[in-house]
């Protein structure tokens, strides 16, 4: 049985790796975030925004509470892509100020639903879930991400680990 235990815990995992996320780019400047360092063209800045969009979509639209502000629809063949490059007119403020506002917002999801409260993700294959589905999805995604950080910033000035 999936209880209230669990879902505290993996909202705990989740609070602690996006912290991780945003330590990635400090003591940074805007070249180095923005850096391509792998051939798909992975940046750290770009992992954050697409950390925000990602887990927007997750905790909003999936249990049919929309995260408030504009984003490119998952539908939107001209948006693909886009979600892992930070665009020149969109700062580090920017990003990481939406990033903790999306966290705000699935934090808030988070606690209003019961762990086991129906969701419907239709890119799925099998698209009704549970909010514990979603948030064993989303710390799986986010950890991976900041393996890719991790990786990332090392190879810009040797940091690594979760924090200063």
């Amino acid at each position: 049985m999936i209880d209230e235990f669990a879902k505290a815990y993996l909202h705990s995992d989740l609070r602690e790796l996006r912290e991780v996320m945003v330590w990635k780019l400090e003591g940074l400047d805007d070249v180095q975030i923005r850096r391509p360092l792998v051939a798909s063209g992975t940046n750290l800045l770009g992992l954050v925004k697409h950390l925000a969009l990602s887990e927007s979509r997750y905790f909003g639209e999936v249990f049919g509470r929309p995260f408030p502000e504009p984003l490119p629809r998952r539908d939107d063949v001209a948006a693909r892509g886009s979600s892992m490059l930070a665009a020149p007119d969109e700062s580090r403020v920017d990003i990481v100020e939406r990033y903790r506002r999306v966290w705000a917002h699935s934090d808030a999801t988070i606690e209003a639903l019961a762990v086991d409260s129906p969701g419907f993700v239709p890119w799925w294959p099998r698209p009704d879930v549970m909010l514990f589905n979603v948030l064993v999805h989303l710390v799986s995604e986010t950890a991976r991400h900041a393996g890719h950080a991790d990786i990332l910033r090392e190879q810009l000035d040797g940091a690594t680990g979760v924090g200063p």
